[in-house]
């Protein structure tokens, strides 16, 4: 009897310390009601139409129920999957965006809006006004938007300057047009560059963000804004567990100046950069690898003139630390332009600092790069190369090089050096000539990393190799 009683206890007493367990479990993970309840009401739903075009079949008019069904896509309404047809405007696109003022600012993504005749906004009182655009950003991909309306609820606003990976986060928005949806989860990475912007330092979520959720806000749990949901990577359509949100400090400063311009400015360098990897740091003699690798200085940019030189590693930028090369894009991005900054620099081994006066980013469009080809052999390297003439420099818009005309069996070919690259620097030393290229050539070490700048097809960039005699 007393085995029977003490094991009926031991088991009540396993059971009542699992409760409590899995009660403190409960009690730990986050609680999204009372700020989704806060602030839902300043979340909206965003719809566009876009006026077809007037097609010359709809000059004639008739009732349409005087008009059998077969003819209304001719002569009457327009036929609902020809809205160029003529008629009345059809929705274009749905998406999510969030009111930042009473008097009827809101935020959304420029590609939400980009196109539209008509923008539509509806308000959790279910109350549909239409907006007028203020001003876009294609680069960041936001949008500023104006409504006709009063005491309107609005979100409170945050800051990305704590941010950590880990932290737990939630979506509002209209995902297929489910309105006011929530979705949450935790911040994967910070500061995450795409190859589709590099200026805009990205939050990477785990947060289910699907097609409609463009635009909406990104909340922390205090239930402020910290982001603005842009992007998913993707092969489905879906989502698949990566979302990105454009950071609020960058958002707030692109609304300032819609708000003050109409337009955005950006802080610009005017170099090409590229990682630094083990090899590179290597043969640029630092202790790791890190910083941003200078492959070209644009002419007469900011850099130019404040006398920055391919082959130079940026270390720190007014302060910041550089680690990756992806940090000097936002940090430049985010500096006034006209701003006189303090840049470190290790120039061939050496730490050095330039002063810059920073410029405007130009468009896409107006930008300068240089082009590339042009130089006889050597065996230590497998290549053949000739002398660049003044034709080609100025074609290829470069100062100095040898243009590779025969690529063998050797270390250049293993490596990828192909017919038409041009070579201008090796082993941290300018290449001015044939001459150049075999003295440094001759002199090359054996058995460590030597870096060589080369330009091809427009496109400056650095390599290494090793010499295994």
């Amino acid at each position: 009897m007393n085995m029977r009683f003490w094991l009926k206890q031991s088991t009540a007493i396993f059971a009542l310390l699992m409760t409590m367990q899995l009660t403190a479990f409960a009690k730990s993970l986050p609680e999204f009601t009372e700020l989704v309840e806060e602030a839902s009401p300043a979340v909206v739903n965003i719809s566009t139409l876009q006026l077809p075009k007037r097609n010359r079949m709809n000059r004639y008019y008739f009732p349409d129920d005087d008009i059998p069904d077969i003819f209304q896509e001719f002569f009457g309404r327009p036929h609902p999957q020809r809205p160029e047809s003529g008629g009345k405007p059809r929705p274009q696109s749905l998406g999510s965006g969030f009111i930042i003022s009473e008097d009827g600012y809101i935020l959304t993504n420029n590609h939400v809006v980009k196109g539209a005749d008509q923008i539509v906004v509806r308000l959790s009182d279910r109350r549909e006004l239409e907006a007028e655009l203020v001003g876009s950003d294609k680069r960041s991909d936001l949008a500023l938007l104006k409504i006709k309306a009063k005491n309107l609820p609005t979100v409170k606003l945050g800051s990305t300057d704590n941010l950590k990976p880990g932290q737990w986060v939630a979506a509002i928005g209209s995902p297929f047009g489910f309105d006011y949806s929530v979705t949450a989860g935790i911040i994967s990475a910070i500061n995450r560059s795409l190859p589709s912007e590099n200026y805009v330092p990205f939050i990477q979520t785990d947060v289910a963000i699907n097609p409609g959720n463009s635009g909406g806000p990104l909340f922390d749990m205090d239930g402020k804004v910290i982001g603005v949901n842009s992007q998913i990577f993707t092969r489905s359509g879906g989502f698949m567990g990566l979302s990105f949100a454009i950071p609020i400090d960058v958002v707030m400063n692109v609304v300032s100046q819609l708000k003050d311009k109409g337009y955005v400015s950006r802080g610009w360098l005017g170099v090409y950069i590229q990682d630094v990897n083990k090899d590179l740091a290597e043969s640029f003699g630092l202790d790791k690898p890190h910083g941003a690798l200078v492959a070209e200085v644009m002419p007469k940019g900011p850099a130019d003139e404040a006398g920055f030189k391919p082959g130079d590693i940026i270390t720190q930028f007014g302060g910041r630390e550089i680690d990756v090369s992806a940090d000097l894009p936002h940090a430049v991005g985010q500096t006034p332009v006209g701003k006189k900054v303090a840049v470190d620099v290790v120039r061939q081994g050496e730490k050095i600092i330039l002063d810059v006066t920073i410029g405007e980013l130009p468009d896409e469009k107006n930008r300068t790069r240089a082009s590339s080809k042009t130089p006889k052999s050597n065996d230590r390297l497998g290549l053949q190369v000739e002398e660049l003439t003044d034709e080609q420099k100025r074609k290829y818009e470069v100062n100095n090089g040898v243009f590779v005309t025969g690529v063998m069996v050797g270390p250049a070919s293993s490596v990828g050096i192909r017919r038409g690259d041009i070579i201008t620097d090796l082993h941290n030393q300018p290449i001015n000539s044939v001459n150049d290229f075999k003295q440094v050539v001759a002199k090359l070490p054996a058995n460590r990393s030597i870096s060589m700048r080369l330009v091809r097809n427009g496109r400056p960039g650095y390599i290494t190799f090793k010499l295994t005699e």
